[in-house]
C-alpha cells in the first residue's frame, strides 16, 4: 500500500459485510498503482441512502440517493505534490443503492463495491465522465483496474443492450 485509507462505517448494514473494508483497500491500492499515485490519503465513508441523499442534494443539487459521491480535496497553497501525504479527498458509498444496483445488474455485491470505489477514486484524481470522450477514458481505466482485481467488465451488459 502506498497511501493511507481511512474507512468510516456510518451504517449498521455495512457491518454485515465483513469483507467490505478489505475490498475497498484492495480497490484503492490497485487504482493508485495503475495511476502511479503514491503517498496519498483517502477517506471513505460507508453510509446509507438517507445520508447520501442529503449530501447529493447539498453538493450537487440532486434530491435523490446515489451510489457513490466523491469530494476531491483542494490543496492548500504551497502544498501541491510536494506534501508527504496529500489528502486526495473523500468517497461516500451508499449501501442500499449499491445493493439494489448489484442485484438488478446480476453483479456480486463486493465486485460492485470495488467498481464504485475505483470510480470514486478516479474522480478524486481528476477523471470525469461529463463529456463522452472523458467517459470513454475513465471507463477504459476502470476496466483495466477491475481486471487486475479479477472483476469482469462492469459496462459489458450495458454496451450489449445499447448495440
Amino acid at each position: 500500500m502506498s497511501g493511507t485509507i481511512d474507512i468510516l462505517v456510518n451504517s449498521a448494514r455495512w457491518r454485515a459485510q465483513p469483507r467490505a473494508k478489505r475490498t475497498i483497500r484492495a480497490a484503492i491500492d490497485t487504482a493508485a498503482a495503475a495511476t502511479r499515485r503514491k503517498n496519498f490519503e483517502v477517506s471513505v465513508m460507508l453510509t446509507h441512502d438517507r445520508a447520501i441523499r442529503v449530501l447529493n442534494h447539498e453538493w450537487r443539487g440532486f434530491d435523490k440517493a446515489t451510489n457513490v459521491l466523491s469530494f476531491p480535496a483542494a490543496q492548500a497553497p504551497g502544498q501541491g505534490n510536494s506534501a508527504k501525504q496529500p489528502l486526495l479527498g473523500d468517497i461516500v458509498i451508499a449501501y442500499e443503492t449499491l445493493a439494489r444496483e448489484a442485484k438488478a445488474e446480476h453483479k456480486a455485491f463486493l465486485h460492485h463495491l470495488s467498481h464504485l470505489t475505483v470510480h470514486g477514486f478516479l474522480h478524486l484524481i481528476g477523471y470525469d465522465h461529463v463529456m463522452s470522450r472523458q467517459a470513454e477514458t475513465m471507463e477504459a481505466l476502470e476496466r483495466r483496474i477491475l481486471a487486475r482485481l479479477g472483476i469482469a467488465d462492469p459496462y459489458a451488459d450495458a454496451e450489449r443492450s445499447h448495440a
